[in-house]
């Protein structure tokens, strides 16, 4: 076929489980695609998306191999060219936008030194020409003070800044072809939505091909022409995006589709409590935020929550909802004690909790645990789930081994994970099933009140909606409180009670969930509802209008 600017057929990659053992995680995957356009490869974790997009680089994982298949690249297969032929083709023929821009940067040098490092290596540019080039990009991305961004360190710009700026960094020797591997996934709503505007605009502007992977089909519906849908290394449905979203003739696809984002404002999604409100619920809240106000710094210098107050009652949950930097994760450190504050007091039945972790009780510890973000970092990697899981057992209960090990086989049983995963490292699990330990773990200490931070947004929609789900079975049961912070309204209006929207440190609205999803809403609620992402091609553009009218109207 004419036009077409990469080709992958028949692709294979396997994983080496033993010396000599090859276990298939990629079997006979084909596409193409055109100048100028992207194709998406869609599916749930472990379903081989990366695996095939690093394939393209000619590249494979650490404990991987690619058995067969070619990748035309033009009239070059990427599969044979020698290693400095390959060396010579990365950077400048393609070029990759990861998931975690942070991770991606070296946190000891400026953002134009890394940025300018592939062409002053290879040669392709002088130092003045590279830095005027990371400039322009810088513009063309929208960043702000494009002249001087670049003489900051990556901790001194928002993940969206930076994200952005990997994106200059992967364009700066003009590649044919961008592979963008999950790059909006733990950004907030708004962020992601400038940082989507600002990728389509860059390839829509130099005319370069993209491999865009996610789990995400709304996101993506924004950005593609074509999808490619892979569920265990394999092709399940490969086509235009109006057909894969509107016409999909697999089962699975209409599964992704069915666990997609949702506007929250579609009142059938927001929670239905399973509890039944007492006269006690209304008058007795577990937990009491009283105008707490804290912050960074000697004596609290840098505020980051002003005058906070907030309830949670049992076996309801309260959803804290804003942008990165809002203060949500700052109030969950707060309620835990593992950050003070500089007025105010949090209660718990009733009763005053010491301001710092360190001088509460240990049975005020155990009725407040945190489950993190990032389940990978959170688990000691070291350990087995049976020590992960046993530690607490033994500090909070002094249980012997026998009894600990008989409670982690209980809580494995109510996370849905099989007896045999307590003696498995948290590396040889998914995504999924390390953020279910993360819980199990909150779990040995029997609390009240739980502090979910961002625990889905990281994963793909399918294992995030199995994980909502088991929260809810999980709050019935135990009768659990939950503080769920979260960036993602739609994710928040699936389990919350009651929400409070944050911004810059404070609460802007606090009500029922059925009341802050009901209009009229508070100018920023309405940005962050208008800001999730629809399963329709025509929704960032149609967005990016409104803002424009909006903008202009302002201005008269």
């Amino acid at each position: 076929m004419t036009g077409r600017f990469l080709e992958v057929r028949d692709l294979c990659v396997a994983a080496r489980v033993q010396k000599s053992e090859l276990t298939p995680i990629v079997k006979n995957v084909s596409f193409a695609i055109e100048t100028g356009k992207v194709v998406a490869l869609i599916g749930e974790s472990g379903s081989g998306k990366t695996t095939i997009s690093l394939a393209c680089m000619g590249y494979a994982r650490p404990g991987c191999v690619i058995t067969g298949g070619s990748v035309r690249l033009h009239d070059v297969d990427v599969l044979e060219l020698d290693f400095l032929e390959r060396r010579r083709f990365r950077g400048t023929d393609v070029s990759y936008v990861a998931q975690s821009a942070a991770a991606s940067f070296n946190a000891a040098l400026t953002i134009t030194r890394q940025v300018t490092e592939t062409p002053l290596i290879k040669k392709l540019m002088s130092a003045n020409e590279a830095a005027e080039k990371a400039v322009s990009l810088y513009r063309e991305l929208d960043l702000p003070e494009p002249e001087t961004i670049g003489h900051r360190y990556p901790h001194q710009v928002s993940g969206g800044q930076l994200q952005r700026l990997m994106a200059a960094m992967a364009m700066i020797c003009d590649p044919k072809l961008l592979i963008l591997d999950e790059p909006t996934t733990a950004l907030d709503v708004t962020t992601q939505i400038e940082v989507l505007q600002a990728f389509k605009k860059l390839i829509r502007d130099k005319h370069t091909s993209a491999i865009y992977v996610s789990h995400d089909l709304a996101v993506v519906a924004q950005v593609a022409d074509d999808i490619l849908v892979l569920k265990d290394g394999e092709m399940i449905e490969y086509g235009p995006v109006d057909q894969i979203i509107h016409e999909p003739s697999q089962d699975y696809t209409r599964e992704l589709i069915s666990a997609a984002h949702v506007m929250p404002k579609r009142m059938p999604e927001i929670r239905t409590p399973t509890i039944q409100t007492t006269q006690e619920d209304v008058t007795e809240p577990l937990l009491v935020v009283d105008n707490i106000t804290a912050g960074y710094g000697p004596n609290h210098q840098y505020l980051a929550l002003h005058s906070i107050s907030i309830e949670a009652h049992a076996g309801r949950t309260i959803g804290i909802i804003g942008e990165s930097g809002s203060g949500k994760t700052t109030l969950g450190r707060v309620i835990s004690g593992l950050m003070g504050c500089k007025q105010g007091e949090v209660r718990l039945g009733g009763m005053p909790l010491a301001g710092s972790i360190g001088t509460r009780s240990r049975d005020e510890l155990r009725s407040i645990q945190f489950a993190f973000q990032m389940a990978d970092v959170a688990l000691n990697p070291r350990h087995r789930i049976r020590k992960i899981l046993g530690r607490p057992l033994k500090f909070y209960f002094k249980m012997s081994k026998g009894e600990a090990d008989h409670r982690v086989d209980e809580l494995l049983d109510t996370v849905e994970l099989p007896a045999s995963f307590a003696d498995r490292f948290p590396r040889e699990l998914s995504g999924g099933e390390r953020q279910r330990i993360n819980l199990a773990r909150s779990l040995t200490a029997e609390p009240k009140l739980m502090i979910c931070d961002e625990i889905t947004s990281a994963l793909d929609t399918i294992v995030a909606e199995a994980i909502l789900k088991l929260l809810r079975e999980l709050q019935e049961r135990l009768k659990i409180a939950y503080v769920f912070i979260s960036h993602d309204l739609s994710t928040i209006s699936k389990v919350a009670d009651t929400i409070a929207v944050m911004r810059d440190g404070k609460i802007v609205e606090y009500g029922s969930t059925v009341e802050i999803l009901t209009p009229p809403h508070h100018n920023y609620t309405e940005l962050l509802l208008s800001s999730v992402p629809e399963l329709r091609t025509d929704w960032l553009d149609a967005i990016e209008a409104q803002r424009v009218a909006a903008r202009t109207a302002a201005t008269g």
